[in-house]
């Protein structure tokens, strides 16, 4: 048989600067199965292209022919999406070899990826410049007019999933009659609602018929809200998202062998007249249940999420044509809202979109010294994460100094328990953790730290004590070993005073806890030298975290800004604003947590240390509160499971603040945040602590969970208007996270 030549758009002519040469249609009307307009998409010019790559291969025992399609990027360096200008690739490959199979050429189709990528999603990028209607309803329509080509094709279609498949490349997958998956795999979702858009290219009608209500509101609302929480290729074959789960190695052979079988059985297009399954007697409702989760947790603040749910909901009343008519008319619309555009620019700034320039956490190209060995003074909880880390990401010897055999037995305990964890749940191997464990040694002498190109000081967060301990080092490690302290608030500088080397100290500033956190706040002092600077950067990035670099001024950004918004608060309950209203007060914003469970996971000692400390720095922004004092001093908790399942004050602590006797007005709890919020960021920006308002809010996003839908803090004061008001000017320009500009 012939084969089929290869596809690429790399030659594609570009966009014009003119509107969209084909408007979309009218609202209620859909294009033709299987056809889209030949006219060049919105954002063609700035797509990342797509090659497909077609080939027949003869199946075994007589089968005939599959017509294996793979999709990579032209890029290879890049994962592979869809933009307007792939889409228009593979709707032409998809034709082409759809004409073979109505002519009898080919047995069925199967479409794959490189290793590691299968399809990663919809081109962001393209989605970030689109403007009008008429041109995400145009992208909108051309995602449903290429994919469900597979889900019509004359003969059965498989998709052969390598590896990543998130949004609209899972939704690829899901217009195909069968999938399996290389084991392994743990990038399967629909992360959409998080971008503050629907799964729009057949998703939402596709995946409740295909694992049942319950399952698809699991996968398209439920783990996007849950920090984004993706499925693994095991996972996925337990709700039936895939058929099967086959071995990584030789995965091609594998996946052929399997196709070759269930086409063998017959009726391998028969899921396409599949309906939603019925709820089992007695079952809770999952929409309704979600609803509810939705409210407490958000309360209206990221729309798409609930818009997911009502096209997952409808989807079983709704044919195919209706079907994707509405999510053409939910998803063209959503992609000029706000929320999308904050947690576009979001996406692009933590990576997991395009990067606008100014976004980036580079500072030059000064080489880091080569780190072999690292030396940790304490074993405390945070030093026996960072062991635990650094030991395994960066595969080198570390020591931790105590100061007393019991300190010392206590520390390898920890370390022994976090590896003796991360094994158990499967986040590393057995033999690996027989070797992370030789290779961090706890003791109690100093000297053992002496050979270390880079010592971090974790011990108690008190001035005299770690400035104490950095003296005591640089009389003993070599002259070249970089001395780091993990400090959260403190002055670097005071820290680092009377040093004979001064210029080899930086802040290393890793969040607990720290596997999961994904941030590093690298600082800098007046006297850090850049490379020091260099080699904090590069061990923060081997260990796999994303780093955001400071000037050494109080609580950096991550705290500072933080403290800002839990000062303001507690200031109001100060008062007289009754603990429940200043707690309930920032609903609104949709934050992961409410300003009290907020004290309470990070401690209220540690958060009174803090306050105090950016009180006695940045004077009366930052006010003392009794009240805290009295409920540290007491030991009490603040901060209760609440009626939702969510964490919320407990309103038997209003005794340590007084009657209330002020306001109940929570929308000026709101405006007093929001206003203390816009001004420390201003003041932040100007003392040069980052050089944009980008990098708040990347360090916003990575160390304080700040959500997506609010792209960071800045994005909402842009578009509340407290920056204008406070500042007298945007933190952002019009459009880059928001709808500035936008015709609707």
């Amino acid at each position: 048989m012939p084969h089929a030549p290869e596809q690429s758009s790399s030659t594609a002519p570009q966009q014009p600067a003119a509107p969209p040469a084909v408007p979309a249609p009218p609202a209620g009307t859909a294009p033709p199965a299987g056809t889209a307009p030949r006219a060049h998409l919105p954002g063609e010019a700035d797509d990342h292209v797509l090659r497909v790559r077609a080939e027949d291969v003869t199946l075994p025992d007589g089968g005939g022919v599959l017509a294996v399609l793979t999709l990579t990027a032209t890029d290879e360096r890049r994962p592979t999406t869809l933009g307007p200008r792939g889409l228009a690739v593979l709707r032409d490959a998809l034709l082409a070899v759809r004409d073979r199979a109505a002519a009898g050429e080919v047995a069925a189709v199967a479409v794959t990826g490189r290793p590691g990528c299968f399809v990663a999603g919809a081109d962001l990028s393209v989605a970030r410049e689109l403007r009008d209607l008429p041109g995400t309803r145009a992208l909108a329509e051309a995602g449903h007019a290429t994919l469900r080509l597979l889900g019509e094709m004359p003969v059965p279609t498989f998709a052969w999933i390598t590896g990543h498949a998130l949004g609209g490349g899972l939704e690829l997958a899901l217009h195909c009659d069968h999938r399996v998956v290389a084991a392994g795999v743990r990038s399967l979702g629909l992360p959409e609602a998080s971008l503050g858009i629907v799964p729009g290219w057949g998703g939402c009608w596709l995946l409740p018929r295909l694992v049942g209500l319950p399952a698809a509101v699991e996968l398209a609302v439920t783990r996007p809200l849950a920090s984004n929480r993706l499925t693994t290729a095991e996972q996925a074959a337990e709700i039936g998202l895939v058929d099967a789960v086959l071995p990584a190695e030789g995965l091609a052979d594998a996946a052929l062998t399997w196709t070759a079988r269930t086409l063998r059985a017959g009726a391998a297009t028969a899921r396409r007249t599949a309906l939603v399954p019925p709820l089992p007697d007695g079952e809770p409702d999952p929409v309704t249940r979600a609803a509810g989760v939705l409210d407490a947790r958000l309360h209206g603040a990221a729309p798409a999420y609930a818009h997911v749910l009502d096209l997952l909901a409808r989807a079983g009343t709704r044919e195919r044509e209706a079907g994707f008519r509405a999510e053409d008319d939910v998803l063209s619309t959503l992609l000029l809202s706000d929320q999308a555009r904050a947690a576009l620019y979001a996406a692009g700034l933590t990576g997991r979109g395009p990067r606008r320039a100014g976004a980036s956490d580079t500072a030059d190209d000064t080489d880091p010294r080569p780190v072999r060995s690292v030396g940790i003074v304490g074993a405390g909880l945070m030093a026996a994460q960072l062991a635990v880390l650094l030991g395994s990401r960066l595969g080198v010897p570390v020591h931790m100094r105590e100061v007393d055999d019991e300190r010392a037995a206590a520390g390898r305990d920890r370390v022994r328990g976090l590896v003796e964890q991360a094994a158990a749940r499967g986040r590393m191997a057995p033999d690996d953790a027989h070797r992370l464990l030789d290779r961090v040694q706890v003791g109690t002498d100093l000297a053992a730290l002496a050979g270390a190109d880079l010592v971090i000081e974790a011990v108690t967060e008190v001035l005299d004590v770690k400035r104490a301990v950095l003296g005591e080092l640089e009389t003993l490690v070599r002259a070249d070993c970089v001395l780091a302290t993990n400090t959260s608030a403190l002055s670097i500088t005071a820290m680092s005073d009377g040093l004979a080397h001064p210029e080899r100290v930086v802040g290393l500033h890793f969040f607990n806890p720290v596997a999961q956190m994904p941030l590093v706040e690298v600082v800098a002092t007046a006297s850090s030298d850049a490379v020091a600077l260099a080699t904090a950067v590069d061990v923060a990035r081997r260990a796999g975290k994303t780093v955001v670099r400071t000037t050494d001024r109080p609580g950096f950004v991550v705290n500072r800004v933080l403290l800002r918004m839990l000062a303001d608060v507690l200031g109001a309950v100060e008062d007289g604003t009754p603990v429940e209203v200043a707690d309930a007060a920032l609903r609104p914003l949709g934050l992961p947590m409410s300003p009290f469970a907020l004290l309470q996971l990070v401690g209220l000692p540690v958060a009174r240390h803090v306050l105090v400390t950016l009180h006695d720095e940045l004077g009366p922004r930052y006010p003392r509160s009794p009240g805290l004092d009295r409920l540290v001093a007491d030991g009490r908790t603040v901060a209760r499971t609440g009626s939702s399942g969510l964490g919320e004050v407990d309103p038997t602590i209003q005794d340590a603040f007084g009657e209330p006797t002020g306001s109940r007005d929570r929308a000026a709890v709101l405006d007093r945040v929001s206003r203390g919020l816009a001004e420390e960021i201003g003041l932040l920006l100007a003392e040069g602590v980052v050089p944009s308002a980008e990098q708040v809010d990347l360090a916003m996003l990575l160390g304080a969970g700040w959500p997506a839908h609010l792209g960071g803090i800045c994005p909402y004061l842009d578009r509340s208007g407290w920056s204008e008001r406070v500042l007298g000017r945007r933190l952002l320009p019009p459009g880059v996270a928001d709808v500035g500009g936008v015709a609707a």
